[in-house]
């Protein structure tokens, strides 16, 4: 009995003997994991770096991460892009669609149009999207565009949010309807507090109807005893424009799309220097290529401002 008793006692104590060494085994193998760890760690992360960077790289511009497209020098950004929106009629006749749908193109094509001008590291861009000639159009075709402004910016104030670009609407606003002045004061209160992206919308504008209204302010202040006619000069004049609501008040850029070649009444004031560029493509078809094409033929001039150099 004592000699099994002695075998069973030694056979326990081999056991015993290499579960201890498998245990200490394990501790030493994650010990020197852990003791690897930070040296593996680096590798692990470039390697999701390099991921998200062919992520954002793919189909993205990012001012300050590569250079502008087509030969583009980022100094030579204009500050301020203007555009006249023209040819929605004509772009929904051709396709065979309705007035209203060549409408909702150009709406799609404009927000297009703003991100990328900001991607590409411009501050400002003002739209001319109706004027107060514009009134004198159909009943059906103003109700139409009024109804359209109203819902598309209430559709697009959390993504101006998310993006981070102000809006103002700027203009007589007279005649606009109430609901849609609603959204108007929505929409600027939630994105003023933004700097980097302005879009400026001119809704029922006059450039006319904007230095009138300029001179009468002037007028009013200085009978009020506020201003006096010595204190009266450009910069004054401007702070009295609505386009004082941006930072670059006036464009170093307008674009006019579908052929026609006039400013039609649109920043009398601001465009003195202003370089334009007359495109024949109808508005909605005015794609990134195209902006690019114009910003390079901008690139191109010589800006001297009356100025011989």
């Amino acid at each position: 009995m004592i000699f099994i008793h002695s075998i069973i006692h030694a056979k326990h104590l081999q056991f015993f003997t290499l579960s201890t060494m498998l245990s200490l085994l394990c501790f030493l193998l994650s010990l020197l994991f852990l003791l690897l760890l930070p040296c593996l760690r680096p590798c692990f992360s470039a390697k999701g770096s390099l991921k998200d960077k062919k992520k954002i790289d793919k189909g993205t511009y990012v001012v300050g991460e590569e250079e502008p497209p087509k030969g583009l020098r980022r100094e030579l950004m204009p500050r301020h892009v203007a555009v006249i929106m023209d040819g929605n009629r004509r772009w929904a006749k051709q396709a065979g669609l309705l007035t209203s749908q060549g409408y909702e193109a150009g709406a799609k094509r404009l927000i297009e149009f703003a991100e990328l001008c900001f991607k590409l590291g411009i501050n400002t861009v003002s739209a001319f999207a109706f004027s107060t000639e514009n009134w004198g159009r159909h009943k059906i075709e103003v109700k139409c565009l009024m109804y359209l402004f109203q819902r598309y910016l209430k559709s697009k104030i959390q993504f101006f949010q998310s993006k981070e670009i102000r809006v103002s609407v700027i203009g007589n606003l007279a005649k606009i309807p109430e609901s849609l002045l609603g959204i108007i004061t929505e929409i600027e209160d939630a994105t003023k507090s933004y700097k980097k992206k302005h879009l400026i919308l001119a809704i029922d504008y006059s450039g006319r109807f904007d230095i009138l209204r300029a001179c009468k302010s002037i007028v009013k202040k200085s009978e009020q005893g506020l201003i006096r006619e010595e204190d009266v000069d450009e910069t004054l004049f401007e702070r009295e424009l609505q386009t004082k609501c941006t930072e670059f008040p006036s464009p170093d850029l307008l674009i006019r799309t579908s052929g026609e070649q006039r400013i039609s009444n649109f920043f009398l004031w601001q465009l003195a220097y202003t370089e334009l560029f007359f495109s024949p493509v109808l508005w909605p078809d005015f794609d990134k290529d195209k902006l690019l094409d114009a910003l390079a033929s901008y690139q191109h001039r010589e800006r001297r401002f009356g100025c011989r150099v």
